[in-house]
């Protein structure tokens, strides 16, 4: 269900996108959507209007299967969604776990958290999700920012390791933020 989010779908450059650096990003993404196992190891922040929160983040992916762990040390809590393709499981809420076709709407409504897993699973390597998108590329050529679905994603650091991985995420529509830190990539 999330890396679904990395197949091709029509894009719409952003004015002024280097035609050139549109084509690598092209080129990058076919790689990742080629590479199906994944994961990464950091730090995330959420945030929307009332509520905040932030932790350990580990994120494993093979195919439609996932794993993401949240562990925040200030409130010694911790929770893992896991699940693949049409089914979710939400462990370590209080009445749980709970079970779905959707994990984000488990996180929506159990956890109070919006947030766009399927996109975000390829945002968060530094790629377009399905959808019509707008792009900006930094003088270098790496993607700097992304508008897709009513969220702006800006890549604030990369690794420089091939492939290029992002370090530094941040995603935000209206009140609404996810900020990953990624420590790792494997």
């Amino acid at each position: 269900m999330l890396l679904t989010a990395c197949g091709t779908a029509p894009r719409r450059e952003a004015g002024g996108a280097d035609g050139n650096a549109l084509a690598r990003q092209a080129a990058r993404e076919a790689t990742l959507v080629a590479d199906d196992a994944w994961s990464f190891s950091g730090r995330i922040a959420v945030s929307n209007a009332q509520d905040g929160g932030s932790g350990r983040i580990d994120w494993v992916q093979t195919g439609d299967t996932y794993r993401i762990e949240l562990r925040a040390p200030v409130t010694r809590r911790s929770w893992r969604l896991s699940g693949e393709h049409g089914w979710a499981r939400l462990e370590g809420l209080d009445g749980g776990p709970f079970e779905g076709d959707s994990a984000e709407a488990l996180l929506a409504d159990h956890a109070g958290w919006t947030i766009p897993l399927a996109d975000l699973a390829a945002w968060v390597r530094g790629a377009r999700a399905a959808g019509a998108s707008d792009v900006e590329f930094a003088p270098d050529g790496r993607l700097s920012r992304l508008r897709q679905a009513g969220w702006v994603i800006d890549y604030r650091a990369w690794s420089d390791d091939a492939p290029l991985l992002p370090t530094k995420v941040f995603a935000q529509r209206g009140d609404e933020r996810v900020r990953l830190l990624v420590d790792r990539w494997n």
